[in-house]
């Protein structure tokens, strides 16, 4: 790898002192050569950083030494690494708003990304038991899933199950589902959502949702579970969405619609 111009002569003192003596101070070093890297543009967002070996090299350190400072870089939010293709430069994190009736598409285009659909696979399934809990309907009830894995500028970030009654939407299965299923609700079906139930909880992903999302078995995400009501109240569907931890900002905006009670 070439040497770039700071390293050649513009690096702090303090940051080559630090290069040449071992333990934090060495860590701090290098990782403060990647930050000023990643923030001053020299990588780029979305792109991938050098190997693992390669920074090795050219830093003159350990696997394990590198890997710590990586890992602290992917915890401030600077890079992510997706499995057996290596580490990336952070993009902006997508904002998702719970109070939004905008969908994922429409969120992501006003926030000036590309967002992309793949569907897994459409199947009848006996209702997990956290379903049947979301749904209240008795265990073992046969219910209709349809799987997708949902991409921004080419960068999975969600995964979500979707369970609803086949007699509900009938000849679903057969539609394009990769668009907007709340616009195919209620442009096909002529159904709007009423209410809508969230909990959103830390989970860890594995097996198929992990290979599916380009990250190791047993790494952080965030689940969130929501309850689509129609609007006579009655439940009709629901999601559960995997959202990779370090992609996500989960925002919401509540108005004080009551005075704060005084202290007197």
């Amino acid at each position: 790898m070439k040497k770039l111009p700071e390293q050649e002569g513009g690096e702090s003192a303090n940051t080559n002192e630090g290069m040449r003596k071992g333990g934090m101070g060495r860590v701090k070093s290098i990782k403060s050569v990647l930050q000023d890297r990643i923030r001053g543009g020299i990588y780029e967002m979305g792109q991938r950083l050098p190997s693992e070996r390669q920074l090795c090299l050219e830093f003159e350190t350990s696997r394990v030494t590198l890997h710590e400072i990586l890992i602290q870089l992917e915890t401030e939010g600077l890079i992510y690494r997706e499995e057996r293709r290596g580490w990336f430069v952070s993009p902006t994190r997508f904002v998702y708003n719970p109070q939004s009736r905008g969908h994922f598409t429409l969120s992501a285009t006003q926030q000036g990304r590309t967002p992309s659909t793949v569907v897994i696979d459409t199947r009848i399934v006996t209702a997990p038991p956290r379903v049947c809990a979301l749904l209240d309907i008795p265990e073992g009830q046969q219910l209709a899933c349809i799987r997708r894995v949902r991409s921004i500028n080419g960068r999975a970030i969600l995964y979500v199950e979707h369970y609803f009654s086949p007699d509900v939407f009938p000849g679903l299965f057969e539609r394009d589902l990769s668009v907007s299923l709340t616009e195919l609700y209620r442009d096909v079906y002529g159904f709007d959502y009423g209410r809508m139930t969230y909990q959103i909880i830390p989970t860890a992903v594995s097996g198929d949702i992990a290979g599916l999302l380009r990250v190791s078995s047993g790494s952080p995400a965030l689940l969130v579970t929501r309850v689509n009501h129609a609007r006579d109240e009655s439940v009709r569907d629901c999601d559960l969405e995997y959202w990779r931890h370090d992609a996500v900002l989960i925002e919401v905006d509540v108005a004080n619609s009551s005075p704060l009670p005084s202290d007197e």
